[in-house]
């Protein structure tokens, strides 16, 4: 493990796996780096260096209060220095907004790979009041309950989905990243509706989805492809309901880096 200082001086915890072009890796959400393990290996088999990560406010990684996305994009940028550069990120979910963003802003992501983004472009789905009331719950360390109103608000799991992974137990797993869910509601409000400046960024785009997916991922995938010029479009069959397929997303990768 290694530790990169982002420029509020925050500190990010990544972790690097084979030899080769470095390839980043952006989770999404209520997900660490350890989650990113198959993926890593999938790359690293592939002839790449995998560079996984906590993002802020998860697992080994720090926080400062009242984050911005801003400063998320700083810390994939302290990675990105951390490694030496890289060939490409991948980013995955709200891990994608995130890339797309960070290389909006100018971090030299190289070639950007973006796994079914959840970009709202119609802004009809959860307002400014989710992040407010998901700090509210975190100011009280009601962390289930966040996790829970992430969940249904944001994710849009059905009621009796989460009181299962409560009973289960899965909450309680979960809840020390429930301050993570403010940043990533945050984010995720922030790019509803994608401005000129995050659609036209200077570095390859591929947006990846499964062929067996979430409508909205469907529609929001097909629509920033068809947004950003050049961008290509890649459906994967092995990818299913918004789980990314290790070793197939690796060959999309192989295949343009």
């Amino acid at each position: 493990m290694s530790i990169a200082t982002s420029a509020d001086g925050t500190e990010t915890s990544y972790t690097t796996t084979g030899a080769g072009p470095a390839v980043v890796v952006v989770n999404g959400a209520l997900s660490t780096a350890a989650d990113a393990a198959p993926l890593a290996e999938a790359l690293a088999e592939a002839g790449f260096r995998a560079v996984t990560w906590d993002r802020r406010a998860r697992g080994g990684s720090g926080d400062r209060p009242d984050s911005a996305p801003t400063d998320e994009a700083d810390d994939l940028a302290a990675v990105i220095a951390g490694v030496g550069g890289v060939g490409a990120v991948l980013g995955h979910s709200s891990g994608a907004i995130l890339a797309l963003f960070a290389a909006s802003r100018g971090v030299p992501t190289g070639a950007l790979f973006l796994s079914e983004p959840p970009i709202d472009f119609d802004g009809q789905g959860w307002g400014e009041e989710l992040p407010r009331r998901l700090q509210e719950l975190v100011d009280t360390e009601r962390h289930e309950d966040a996790i829970a109103m992430f969940q249904r608000d944001a994710v849009g799991l059905p009621a009796e989905m989460i009181e299962a992974g409560r009973a289960s137990g899965q909450l309680t797993a979960l809840a020390p990243l429930a301050q993570s869910t403010v940043y990533d509601a945050r984010l995720t409000l922030r790019y509803r509706h994608p401005d000129a400046a995050l659609l036209d960024v200077d570095v390859p785009v591929t947006v990846l989805r499964g062929a067996q997916t979430f409508p909205f991922l469907v529609g929001s995938s097909d629509r920033l492809a068809a947004e950003i010029e050049s961008a290509e479009l890649v459906i994967v069959p092995e990818s299913v309901m918004h789980r990314p397929d290790p070793v197939a997303t690796a060959r999309v990768i192989a295949e343009r880096v």
